[in-house]
């Protein structure tokens, strides 16, 4: 019945399998501006506000996957303005207040609505990606092949070989099926080593320096233990990752700080110890923990949303801690960059190896490879160290779960988002893509519009269908490229980017932190500019090849087809076509 008084939603082009559940009159208190009348149109992606109270349109697109709490605000006898309503908390750094009338609990079937569809897992629904019936033509899922990239890297050789061990995710069930491990370690010691490694995550490659034969390898902490236990063939194993290009120390990086690193000896973790590890050297980077990440962004969010700290701007930008996380991280990643570039192999492991240690490694690859700051090559990187490696996206971001305490809440893959726009700002000529593909990853990590970036790891993946019954956020981005090239892009392909990490050198990234504001600009003019000149060439250049081709015709064809009278002839227009460059 609810449907039919619907009226049509002229101002959204709903997705194929979007659904509309209730439209509601409504106030939307906007921090920027005075309280706005509108119309709330929920569907099962989308909260949908449109102002109807002044020409000015004022307008919210908010995928319901962005919504991290709703709450009531106000009673029944609530004095005072608009102070009857809900307040909605989003992951992408805003807020939404909306109030309504306060008679007859005109807010309790939005709030259930908003509750059940914000939060379908926790209501036994599915997440929008299921439901969504979007084509594209390309199959995004087919962007990143395992073999194929190790390929590309040059592996299998010699040294390394690829294994099928884990083909029913028997040895680890958060590693993807198809791994890389020295070419002398066999099967049963792979076995054995995953005994000693926290969740059975053994060191494998991550990458190969086709030069100097140096690698990365990723894994979790070793089960040391309070006693300090020992594992041998965990040792022998390390050293055949040392031995295979003939490094004379492994050095063995723990992101984790020295005392975070002791202290999980208490629950049976800890790192690889002088005695045992004789080859090897241990260097802690301090990276923090996942809560600590957590309430460093709340943090940035307080003095950012909704209106700019601005009295003490600098001393409060730096009491929340979040360029200081990105200084360390990205200072981690250029210290594995730098060690494997001369010629000797690593080790990077955390905790359990998919937050820390995926920042660290896929950083590392992005400052040693050219082909991961393409287009393309970014979008293998990110399946490859981060989707398929375990990254328990479902985890730290909490997809369709009303739980928004949950203490397993990070955003750690926004910090290494961060990161490589940090890096984009120091080497602008280096990386194909843009800021704005960065913003759409992060807006999609959220939005359970694409499977992408659901589950906590490929088993998981592989048991809930989704590469069938979900679209890939890649199908969506590579049909249209030319929105996420970046302009000045120069291909260059020997060339290690070691960014500056210190503190002078690193900014808050306010085209993304800061958007919701209205006084933010979005696009550099710089930018803008050099886009326009580049379509005006590319326009230059189209009408010369058309002139040159008519200059190639027979003469009588060519003078029945010209369309300005006494136009100069194709020698002079090229003179002219010429001189703005």
């Amino acid at each position: 019945i609810e449907s039919l008084k619907m009226e049509p939603l002229a101002d959204v082009a709903m997705l194929p399998g979007e659904e509309r559940v209730i439209d509601k009159d409504i106030i939307y208190i906007c921090p920027f501006n005075a309280a706005v009348k509108g119309k709330v149109f929920i569907t099962n992606y989308r909260l949908y506000f449109k102002n109807t109270d002044s020409e000015t349109p004022v307008i919210l697109d908010v995928p319901l996957g962005v919504i991290s709490r709703v709450e009531k605000m106000g009673g029944a006898s609530s004095r005072g303005e608009n102070s009857y309503g809900l307040e909605i908390t989003c992951k992408d750094m805003r807020n939404l207040r909306f109030a309504l009338k306060q008679e007859g609990h005109s807010r309790r079937d939005i709030f259930e609505i908003i509750f059940k569809y914000a939060f379908p897992l926790s209501h036994g629904m599915q997440l929008f990606a299921f439901l969504s019936q979007e084509k594209y033509e390309e199959n995004g899922w087919n962007v990143y092949e395992a073999m194929e990239e190790y390929r590309r890297q040059g592996v299998p050789n010699s040294e390394w070989r690829v294994t099928f061990i884990n083909k029913n995710y028997e040895l680890c069930d958060t590693y993807p099926t198809i791994l890389v491990v020295p070419y002398k370690a066999t099967e049963e010691d792979l076995k054995r080593v995953a005994t000693f490694r926290s969740r059975c995550r053994i060191p494998v490659l991550s990458w190969f320096h086709k030069e100097n034969h140096a690698v990365i390898t990723r894994c979790s902490q070793p089960l040391v233990g309070m006693s300090g236990k020992r594992n041998k063939d965990d040792e022998r194993y390390l050293d055949l990752i040392r031995e295979a290009n003939g490094t004379t120390k492994l050095t063995i990086y723990d992101a984790r700080p020295n005392v975070n690193a002791v202290a999980n000896k208490a629950t049976g973790g800890g790192y690889e110890g002088d005695d045992a590890y004789q080859n090897a050297e241990l260097v802690f980077l301090d990276i923090h923990n996942i809560h600590v990440m957590r309430e460093s962004l709340k943090k940035l969010k307080d003095i950012v949303y909704p209106g700019v700290e601005e009295s003490h701007w600098l001393s409060s930008l730096e009491s929340t801690h979040w360029l200081e996380h990105i200084k360390l991280v990205l200072s981690g990643a250029i210290q594995v960059a730098d060690k494997v570039s001369s010629g000797s192999s690593v080790v990077v492991h955390c905790s359990d190896g998919w937050d820390r240690t995926a920042q660290l490694t896929s950083l590392a690859m992005l400052m040693l490879d050219s082909y991961y700051r393409t287009l393309r090559g970014f979008q293998v990187l990110l399946e490859k160290e981060w989707i398929s490696f375990g990254h328990k996206f479902a985890s730290r971001i909490g997809h369709g779960d009303k739980n928004h305490a949950d203490q397993d809440r990070s955003p750690i893959f926004v910090q290494f988002i961060d990161c490589v726009w940090q890096m984009t700002k120091q080497f602008p000529t280096a990386f194909e893509f843009n800021e704005r593909l960065l913003v759409v990853i992060l807006d999609h990590l959220y939005s359970c519009r694409f499977g992408t970036f659901l589950y906590n790891c490929e088993s998981a993946r592989e048991s809930n269908n989704v590469r069938v019954k979900t679209v890939s956020l890649w199908s969506f981005v590579n049909r249209d490229t030319s929105l996420y090239i970046n302009p000045f892009y120069t291909p260059e392909s020997s060339c290690v980017l070691y960014p500056v990490a210190s503190m002078r050198h690193l900014e808050l990234w306010v085209t993304y932190y800061i958007r919701w504001n209205p006084r933010i600009q979005h696009q550099s003019p710089v930018e803008q500019r050099y886009k326009e000149l580049l379509a005006l060439r590319d326009q230059y250049l189209k009408k010369l090849e058309e002139l040159q081709l008519s200059d190639s015709a027979p003469s009588s064809t060519h003078l029945t087809n010209r369309s300005t009278p006494n136009a100069a002839t194709p020698n002079q227009h090229i003179t002219h076509l010429q001189t703005p460059f």
